[in-house]
């Protein structure tokens, strides 16, 4: 295997491991800093308060992209899996 080979399969795992992990980090990241916000305006100091809206944020985020991160995710697999030989021989 050519060192060309690996370089295109690091970039291909990490393009796919941003592109899966990507929306559900950012959607928690966005609904962190507007309940920090809030917290910031109202002086409301609870920690706990940012925890459930984050989380439901994420699940729903999941759900709604989930399929397509799987498809990602599998279309990775099987083409490491198909392209096996080649890297190999």
């Amino acid at each position: 295997m050519s060192d060309e080979t690996v370089i295109t399969l690091a970039r291909e795992a990490i393009r796919t491991a941003l592109l899966v992990g990507g929306p559900v980090i950012l959607a928690g990241l966005v609904v962190g800093l507007i309940v920090s916000v809030f917290q910031a305006v109202t002086q409301i100091q609870e920690q706990t308060l940012s925890f459930l809206p984050k989380l439901l944020i994420m699940v729903i985020v999941l759900l709604l992209a989930g399929p397509w991160m799987l498809r990602l995710t599998v279309d990775l697999a099987t083409r490491l899996w198909g392209d096996l030989p080649s890297y190999i021989g």
